[in-house]
């Protein structure tokens, strides 16, 4: 599919002029003071419009929880389930087009202009097509002078860069378009409240942290292991993503809901049965061991029936976390789950007295 459309393009080309790039591209909005996007590589400082297609002005900021150099990110429990492909976003202002167009009439030779996130353009089709107001492209529209003094800015696709090999990528290819102020395009595209809370999602991030055992890590034959986390070990993670100029914004949240015990072997029981240990009110899962607890079944545990022969057990310890947002407009609502799993090793001893 991805090879076919650019053929096409390809073919086209040879007629009207427009070029296929993905390296050479003139940028659009040169401003310094302006702030560089969020990803991608750019074709000049403080641009808006690049020559990567991955490169965008959503702003992420990661507002509680998640942080630290051991956080990794969540596996959404849905398989079908992903961020979204592309979306469209505001890449320059009417001046900011008019002076790339002219930096291209003075390099006639010079890098081109990118209309899509496949497609750039040179002078000739600029020209027509964003100042003397022709369509000789068949897109449907053109603009006269740049759209100059107009309340607005041009939009133009961008892919995300964790899907920019799959076919969707390529849903977003309408020529860079005018959009008034304070107005989304009418576009299943268009980057709403959902989209950026399905891009924050892929942001995600929570902590790597390992349960707590007793005994830890050396268990013994038909003797409980009690399993907890802390209160303070998970909370709630938010990440917010806004799209300043869109004027667009959602907060996607992700709750930690329970602990799931694998033993690493069928030669062992979970408590509860099912390994399901739900999250206490007071954020905590389980109960932490305490001396004289030795015979007592934990809330959170596993007990082990066959010693280990010389390999530990694979104990894994997958967290859920139940992941919802709200958003601009009073936007509001769910994502699928997403788990995180550990691994810790487990040698369960035969020793059937221990000193705890």
């Amino acid at each position: 599919m991805r090879l076919a459309a650019k053929a096409g393009a390809a073919l086209a080309a040879s007629a009207s002029t427009f070029v296929l790039s993905c390296t050479a591209a003139y940028a659009i909005g040169d401003d310094e003071s302006q702030a560089p996007p969020s990803g991608g590589a750019g074709g000049a400082s403080g641009g808006t419009l690049t020559a990567s297609a991955a490169t965008t002005r959503i702003k992420v900021t990661q507002e509680s929880g998640g942080t630290g150099s051991s956080t990794r990110s969540l596996a959404p429990v849905d398989p079908n389930w992903e961020p979204p492909a592309c979306w469209y976003e505001p890449v320059a202002t009417p001046q900011q087009l008019k002076e790339a167009v002219d930096r291209l009439k003075k390099n006639p030779n010079g890098d081109l202009v990118p209309v899509t996130p496949s497609l750039s353009w040179g002078e000739e089709l600029m020209v027509d097509h964003y100042e003397k107001g022709q369509d000789n492209t068949d897109s449907g529209f053109s603009y006269k002078n740049y759209n100059l003094g107009k309340d607005g800015m041009f939009w133009r696709g961008v892919i995300n860069k964790n899907r920019e090999n799959d076919a969707e990528s390529y849903d977003c290819e309408r020529t860079l378009f005018w959009q008034n102020a304070n107005t989304l395009p009418d576009d299943d595209h268009a980057p709403t409240p959902d989209i950026l809370a399905g891009y924050a999602y892929d942001k995600i991030n929570v902590p790597q942290t390992e349960v707590d055992l007793k005994p830890a890590t050396r268990s013994t034959v038909n003797l409980p292991t009690w399993v907890w986390l802390d209160k303070a070990t998970f909370k709630e993670v938010k990440v917010r993503a806004e799209l300043p100029d869109a004027g667009v914004w959602a907060e996607t949240t992700a709750k930690p809901i329970a602990l799931h015990l694998d033993a690493g072997t069928e030669d062992a029981e979970t408590y509860p049965a099912s390994g399901n240990c739900a999250i206490n009110e007071d954020g905590s899962i389980g109960t932490p061991y305490t001396k004289g607890d030795a015979d007592r079944i934990p809330p959170c545990g596993v007990r082990y029936l066959r010693a280990t022969n010389g390999t530990p057990y694979q104990l894994k310890a997958s967290i859920t976390w139940q992941i919802s947002w709200e958003g601009s407009g009073g936007a509001q609502g769910d994502l699928p789950d997403g788990t995180f799993e550990t691994t810790q090793n487990m040698t369960v001893q035969e020793i059937q007295s221990v000193n705890r």
